[in-house]
């Protein structure tokens, strides 16, 4: 028998979420579930995946774990958030019940600049310590890997101020984390009257300060991708302005990522589309057209429900029109302080499957195997199948639907990061 790390067995359902590529179409209805499956583990990865008696027969270890008849997961992942900033917007927060709209707040100088103030006031050493728990309650509820903006710098001192907390939340979290730049994030109010001004420095400072920043960072050293993202909306920046920021961020070689269509249709997906980017994110105005170039791209339109939910909209994403046009689609909790203050992938999961009528198997290949690729992370992360990083959850039920169907609580039962049992 062959020794191995750890085994997993006795699962009611091993669920895999298994494909070498990103799923759409029919293929988001296919889980990949085994019945009574288990997993072998070695040098942090899947050496080993099938039905428990087969796996027992094949392999042994000193640590076993029996899964008691319990669903047996992939770690989930996050591929938008905004952790690392310093205050709150908790008055904004009764604002917006009162009817405030995210824009109104954001041009009276709330909102994302609200935060940036703060940001910039804190240390590193600040920052990281608030952003280490939003981690510890992000892996809590399951997600193992995760991007992380930066975005409430807007200056070159504090975009890199802030890729340094990503850094070290690395060095610290257990949690997988993909750093991406979003200098383009809101104008800063020492450019409010000349936007073009800040995208220059955006071009001829903050990103090759970013690129050397990466070049000598952990993240360079073992392949994980870095990206640029730009908020192109009204108030915001245009489609123009962003373009020339991801032709120049191209050059240097980042990814490329994209909000849009939150609120207004700029034409910022189609932007995002013709450039490559891995994601287009948010999507809520993305018009039939730019659908169907969706469909027919390698990028991953990333909807992000909790932010709707957060506003208490009715108008959602149509996430269900997207996948049944042929689009590869994940989903995220764009967890941040202002319209998404949620670290909960579940929960996220949960809305999905009631406002965007996405059915559970649809919404699990949303939370795992695509949102892997939408960080470019596909090969690696996302799925349980034999040579990728083993990360994986068991869950306190025997239906891995049930995981949708209940809300508001905490089906993660045990956790396993990189192969160890945390």
């Amino acid at each position: 028998m062959q020794q191995v790390d750890l085994i997993v067995h006795n699962s009611s359902q091993l669920v895999t979420c298994a494909s070498s590529v990103v799923k759409r179409g029919l293929a988001m209805l296919d889980v990949g579930a085994i019945e009574y499956g288990a997993v072998a583990i070695a040098d942090g990865r899947f050496v080993a995946v099938g039905v428990s008696n087969d796996i027992l027969g094949k392999y042994s270890s000193e640590n076993i774990v029996d899964a008691h008849e319990k669903v047996v997961v992939p770690g989930f992942v996050d591929p938008h958030t905004h952790i690392v900033y310093a205050g709150d917007r908790l008055n904004e927060f009764e604002l917006k019940i009162k009817g405030a709209d995210y824009l109104e707040i954001l041009t009276s100088g709330g909102g994302i600049i609200s935060t940036v103030r703060k940001t910039r006031e804190a240390s590193i050493e600040e920052l990281v310590e608030l952003a280490l728990d939003r981690l510890d309650k992000m892996l809590v509820c399951g997600t193992t890997t995760c991007e992380i903006k930066t975005g409430y710098g807007l200056d070159v001192e504090s975009e890199l101020k802030m890729l340094s907390v990503i850094d070290e939340l690395s060095n610290q979290h257990p949690i997988e984390i993909v750093p991406t730049l979003l200098a383009a994030h809101a104008i800063p109010p020492e450019y409010e009257d000349s936007s073009d001004a800040y995208v220059d420095l955006i071009c001829s400072d903050i990103l090759p300060k970013a690129w050397n920043w990466y070049e000598n960072s952990q993240f360079c050293e073992r392949g994980a991708p870095f990206s640029v993202d730009v908020f192109a909306e009204k108030n915001t920046y245009t489609v123009e302005q962003s373009r020339r920021i991801f032709e120049a961020a191209s050059a240097y070689g980042f990814k490329i990522k994209a909000h849009v269509d939150q609120f207004t249709n700029l034409g910022g997906s189609r932007l995002g589309i013709e450039a490559g980017a891995l994601s287009i994110d948010h999507l809520d105005a993305i018009s039939d057209e730019e659908i169907g170039l969706l469909a027919k791209s390698n990028t991953v339109g990333i909807v992000i429900p909790t932010e709707n939910f957060s506003a208490g909209k009715s108008q959602f994403a149509n996430a269900r029109k997207m996948i049944d046009s042929g689009c590869a689609i994940a989903i995220s909790t764009d967890y941040n302080p202002g319209s998404a203050p949620c670290p909960s992938m579940p929960m996220a999961m949960a809305i999905s499957c009631r406002y965007q009528k996405l059915s559970p198997n649809e919404v699990l290949n949303a939370s795992t195997i695509n949102p892997a690729y939408a960080v470019g992370l596909g090969e690696d992360y996302g799925s349980i199948e034999v040579g990728k990083v083993a990360d994986a959850l068991i869950l306190d039920t025997k239906d891995y639907r049930a995981l949708m169907y209940e809300f508001g609580g905490n089906m993660v039962d045990l956790i396993i990061k990189n192969g160890e049992v945390l």
